[in-house]
């Protein structure tokens, strides 16, 4: 049997998440790319050494971890340092999820579900996947859901929103569109459970 690859992806305050837990209530594998990609550079993490080679030991914090915020600003001032990182990462990043995906095909699941919140912006993702669903909503659902769980301004919300990959391009990318605006949990979930049952879950 082979494990369909679906792609997950949302707007900030689109429902993603509750999506992906619904998705593997019904027996999904579920790879949370950032969670993964956090890890690598976490104290201990397998990306570290290479940092502190890479960028020198000031660019690790005194936890053992990669100090994000240095890292930040040098990424910021110098393109070359993302290019740099992304270079130690991005591969043990594969190699985690590659092993991910073995444990969940050996397990004998039908569907990995790959929560990547870049998924549009990151042209290298959709090559590795079988189908992308979109969770969607409209941009001033998205503003007062952020502002009422996060406690941000509406201009910071707004901000988050620009950054991200545009609605029409998410929309664009995808084969499935969950539509989550003016639904209960009830019916969000009719929604997820027409897309498992579309995915043999």
């Amino acid at each position: 049997m082979v494990m369909l690859r679906l792609g997950l992806t949302g707007g900030i305050g689109s429902g993603k998440s509750t999506v992906l837990a619904m998705l593997a209530e019904r027996g999904a594998a579920t790879i949370d790319a950032d969670a993964i990609s956090r890890a690598v550079t976490a104290p201990g993490g397998d990306a570290v050494d290479a940092i502190r080679q890479q960028f020198g030991p000031e660019f690790i914090a005194a936890d053992g971890s990669m100090d994000r915020d240095r890292m930040r600003e040098r990424a910021y001032a110098q393109p070359q340092a993302r290019k740099q990182l992304e270079a130690i990462i991005h591969p043990l990043v594969a190699a985690s999820i590659q092993r991910e995906v073995e444990r969940a095909s050996d397990e004998g699941r039908r569907c990995a579900v790959f929560d990547i919140p870049l998924l549009v912006e990151s042209g290298r993702w959709r090559r590795e996947l079988d189908r992308v669903l979109v969770v969607d909503c409209s941009p001033r659902v998205q503003i007062e859901r952020v502002m009422a769980r996060s406690g941000l301004s509406q201009a910071q919300v707004e901000a988050i929103i620009a950054a991200q990959a545009s609605r029409a391009r998410r929309l664009a990318a995808a084969d499935l569109v969950i539509f989550n605006e003016g639904l209960d949990l009830p019916r969000l979930r009719a929604e997820v459970d027409q897309v498992a049952d579309a995915f043999g879950l």
